[in-house]
């Protein structure tokens, strides 16, 4: 039964539910985007925390009543002229207490936390994936991972200390004063005034607090980015034997962050120095005052009690309200610092009335296309370029030609500053990146991999492929054979082992031919190979070609190679310079015309045996 209930108070809120538009760049915008949907049920628990917060109350007003009957009346008859009194005094303690306090943990360990941080985290993740490449390439990437743990985490956090310390501290203020009230107004207009004097201190510190917070929290953001740059970029660190550079740069950011957290611990130290010395005045003024009302006939001794039990309470509880309101606005200020990251508007979005493209038949154009990075210089320029379904084409160049340029435009990384680039006709603004990116397939000389067995990261191509598939691009790819040989550090072995991250624990080769065969499997109709055989020694490669001229039937392709032999095939090949075609034609009739290409082709050794004249 218990199970049950804990099961259905678990799916009261959707923890994965996409949000609406876009992140607000506001504090408060920010937080209702974040929790667009909760709102119900935070209500609730907030109403749950402010009942469990008046039993406070109510406990105090009963124990000056059971005093007071025990004063007024003789121990003889005491049972039974006060039993409805003590009737109530036992449910209260033993039912109606245990259960509000039950209720209001079971939000808090059940319903708010659990389900906040997931949703919170997944709408922040979701926005990020949406970012053009561009903000990935500006950031470290763990610094960019470590927001979004770090403002999911801070934002549940004041959610859930709202609900419990807020609507429990202020039901328990409210329902003192008007005890108090009743007792005698001047006893509740000390509280009152206390309370005023206990505000302004808060609203002088917390300010100062959520600063210092945001400026920490900042600052371990760097630790962190620092960290992972260095340990992603182990190998180049230990090649150029930097360690002690990258130990410098990673001291430098945790000095920041050393400095950071001393000036939040010195303001919190007097913070909490405050705190205690203010919080012992209660006590003196409420009991104090009580008791010499009493002197003068004006309250009982179970107003002593009750004013005493209700001064105890909020003094004790305004050192835990206090800390948690510090906490609460520590964690604001690391939301803060987080949304300033991770609420920059998308640059690259689908149009509102994007079309799914569903299998495309590859037809490509380049239309007076200029993309040069928002400089004078660099990119592309004035592009015309068409290719037919099925057609081959080569991209030959200098470093800094605009090859990649091209290819990242044709995968719609950047949108043309002048121009269209259309896919069948399609201008490729007109279709949802996903559906477009799904009609490519790519390999490319810095072959990104997971940190997931080999069986993953070739299905990444084709998620519903069945094993069978897989191992069959395996094969094709020449990859078949290594994999099998595959260990890592848990002792899985072949397709079920893990490559470790970015593929570290794989040779760039066996890199290359796992995302061949992912390429394979995804079997797009455009396939573009950026240096695709680079990493490749010649034995190797002259493997892979009968695979790659396999693959490369019936699709359109783009290839760029420095080598120039293994494109010399291609139906035809575009010379660039500077962000311009210069050169187009079979490889036969480059050569011919003694232009650029033939003086990239004479300083290379003409690659594979044969290629040259076959081509020719």
């Amino acid at each position: 039964m218990m199970q049950q209930v804990a099961a259905r108070l678990g799916n009261l809120i959707d923890p994965f539910k996409p949000a609406d538009g876009p992140p607000p760049r506001t504090l408060w915008a920010f937080f209702k985007w974040c929790l667009a949907g909760t709102w119900p049920v935070l209500i609730v628990a907030f109403g749950v925390s402010a009942l469990a917060g008046a039993t406070e109350v109510i406990s105090a007003f009963l124990l000056g009543a059971v005093i007071d009957s025990a004063v007024s009346t003789g121990p003889a008859t005491y049972f039974a002229d006060n039993w409805p009194l003590l009737l109530v005094f036992v449910g209260f303690f033993l039912l109606i207490r245990p259960l509000l306090f039950g209720t209001s943990a079971a939000f808090n360990g059940i319903v708010v936390p659990p389900n906040v941080y997931p949703l919170v985290q997944s709408r922040l993740h979701r926005w990020t994936l949406g970012q053009a490449v561009s903000f990935f390439d500006n950031d470290f990437a763990g610094r960019i991972a470590s927001k979004q743990m770090q403002t999911a985490r801070a934002l549940t956090d004041v959610t859930n200390e709202f609900i419990n310390v807020v609507a429990f501290a202020l039901a328990t203020l409210i329902g003192s004063t008007l005890l108090l009230t009743t007792i005698d107004a001047r006893i509740a207009g000390a509280l009152v005034i206390w309370l005023v004097g206990y505000f302004l201190m808060i609203r002088w510190f917390m300010p100062r607090i959520r600063i210092r917070s945001r400026d920490r929290a900042g600052a371990r953001a760097m630790v962190t980015g620092q960290v992972v740059d260095t340990i992603t970029n182990i190998k180049t660190v230990k090649l150029f034997g930097h360690m002690d550079h990258e130990d410098r740069a990673a001291l430098d950011a945790m000095s920041t962050l050393r400095g950071k957290a001393l000036a939040f611990g010195k303001l919190s130290t007097g913070f909490r120095f405050a705190l205690m010395t203010t919080a012992g005045v209660l006590p003196v003024l409420l009991i104090g005052g009580a008791t010499w009302l009493w002197t003068l006939g004006v309250t009982t001794p179970g107003d002593i009690a009750a004013a005493g039990a209700v001064s105890i309470r909020i003094a004790q509880m305004t050192g835990w309200v206090s800390f948690t309101l510090m906490a609460m606005y520590a964690n604001v200020g690391e939301v803060e610092d987080g949304m300033r990251t991770l609420t920059a508007p998308q640059t690259l979005l689908d149009r509102a009335d994007a079309r799914e493209l569903d299998t495309a038949k590859g037809a490509v154009a380049f239309k007076d296309v200029t993309f040069t990075y928002g400089r004078e210089e660099g990119g592309v320029q004035d592009i015309d370029l068409s290719l037919t379904p099925g057609e081959k084409l080569g991209l030959v160049g200098a470093s800094g030609a605009g090859k990649s340029t091209l290819v990242s435009l044709l995968l719609r990384l950047q949108d043309p500053e002048d121009g269209t680039l259309t896919l069948d006709g399609h201008d490729l603004r007109d279709l949802t990146q996903q559906s477009l990116r799904q009609q490519i397939g790519m390999v490319t000389q810095e072959t990104a991999m997971f940190n997931r067995s080999a069986l993953d990261n070739i299905r990444y191509g084709k998620p519903d492929a069945t094993r069978d598939q897989i191992e069959a691009a395996a094969r094709a790819a020449e990859a078949h054979d290594f994999i099998l040989g595959l260990k890592d550090h848990k002792d899985r072995t072949g397709y079920d082992a893990h490559l470790g991250e970015r593929g570290v624990k794989l040779s760039g080769g066996q890199r290359q031919r796992i995302a061949l065969a992912r390429a394979i499997l995804k079997d797009a109709p455009v396939l573009v190979l950026d240096e695709a055989t680079s990493a490749l020694d010649s034995e190797v490669e002259a493997q892979i070609q009968t695979a790659l001229e396999r693959v490369m039937e019936g699709k359109t392709v783009i290839a760029i190679a420095h080598r120039l032999s293994t494109i010399a095939r291609m139906d035809r090949i575009v010379v660039m310079d500077q962000g311009r075609i210069v050169e187009q034609g079979s490889h036969a009739e480059l050569l011919a015309q003694d232009g650029l290409y033939r003086r990239y082709w004479d300083r290379q050794s003409g690659g594979f045996i044969g290629v040259a004249e076959a081509a020719e």
